[in-house]
């Protein structure tokens, strides 16, 4: 069986990146067409700024994965530090998908895995198709219980 990955969705970053991008370009129209008389030119250093979020929730994304391999599924999150977190599938005991109304009409959800023991759940933040990703994960788990 081929290997997984899961990592969190791009739509809302996207959007963002959009909405940041619409703001850049609002407020330098408004500082071109109304404020240049008003404000003094080196305020328009701060509408560039606005450009940094969505690159920020982008860079933390590329950051934060799930790799199912074989009988194993290991979490990795973090860039200078890194934490990772290896579950074998057999003790695999639910793969849950929350979704609120806004991640049900994207087709995006919170997939939380557990396992037994104390620190048992694992969730992974906008994950796409959650749905099929949580059946997978149980026929792997399944699959590799039987075998």
């Amino acid at each position: 069986m081929s290997d997984l990955t899961i990592r969190p969705t791009m739509k809302f970053i996207k959007a963002g990146a959009v909405l940041s991008a619409v703001v850049f370009v609002g407020l330098e129209i408004a500082y071109l067409g109304l404020w240049r008389d008003q404000l003094p030119t080196w305020v328009m250093v701060f509408p560039p700024l606005i450009l940094l979020w969505p690159g920020a929730r982008a860079l933390r994304r590329q950051y934060m994965k799930a790799v199912i391999s074989g009988d194993r599924l290991r979490y990795e999150v973090g860039a200078a530090s890194k934490s990772t977190r290896n579950i074998q599938l057999n003790k695999l005991q639910d793969a849950r998908v929350d979704q609120r109304f806004l991640q049900r009409l994207l087709n995006v959800g919170d997939l939380s895995i557990e396992t037994a023991g104390e620190a048992s759940r694992l969730t992974i933040p906008n994950v796409d198709n959650p749905q099929a990703l949580a059946d997978e994960i149980m026929n792997r788990a399944q699959k590799g219980a039987a075998g």
